[in-house]
């Protein structure tokens, strides 16, 4: 059997993904960071931040960002980040702005635009909690569109959008 002894070289890519939950916060974060670190080994993590809810009333959010590094492509990523989101109860709701148990959200996925998936994601331009976050642990990235670093993003953005307070 021919082959069997070739060395194949995995290559992955970095990721960063925000995570949210305003239902049973502490406990679902802990658990979503758990399971990260069991499916892709060590996850470099930014401060806590508590943040209101936006669109709706309901409790405050806890929202974090941390960085992966993964051999799965975005859309297997994607279905493996909802399968943690549902181990939490998460329902996807028909509404945008609700409650969650657990929001775990692909931001940028290396240098990857894929505007069928929102990669790069959104919500960095438009939430401090998202943007700030980031910038935090990775202020020297690139945002893919924007071709500017996530700390100068921060920096000229976090005027206009409401920022969180770090815990």
């Amino acid at each position: 059997m021919r082959g069997l002894n070739r060395k194949y070289k995995l290559s992955f890519s970095t990721v960063y993904l925000s995570l949210g939950s305003n239902v049973s916060p502490e406990k679902n974060i802990k658990f979503a960071l758990d399971q990260l670190c069991k499916i892709f080994g060590d996850v470099d993590s930014s401060s806590t931040y508590l943040t209101k809810a936006v669109g709706f009333k309901g409790s405050d959010f806890l929202n974090l960002v941390v960085r992966i590094d993964t051999a799965l492509d975005p859309v297997e990523l994607i279905a493996e980040l909802h399968r943690i989101e549902e181990m939490t109860g998460r329902v996807t709701a028909t509404k945008a702005f609700n409650d969650r148990t657990l929001d775990i959200d692909v931001l940028i996925y290396d240098e990857v635009i894929n505007l069928d998936l929102n990669i790069p994601r959104d919500e960095i331009l438009k939430y401090g909690f998202v943007l700030e976050p980031l910038a935090e642990i990775c202020p020297d990235g690139i945002h893919p569109t924007e071709n500017i670093t996530f700390l100068e993003l921060w920096n000229s953005l976090k005027e206009n959008l409401e920022v969180s307070e770090r815990i």
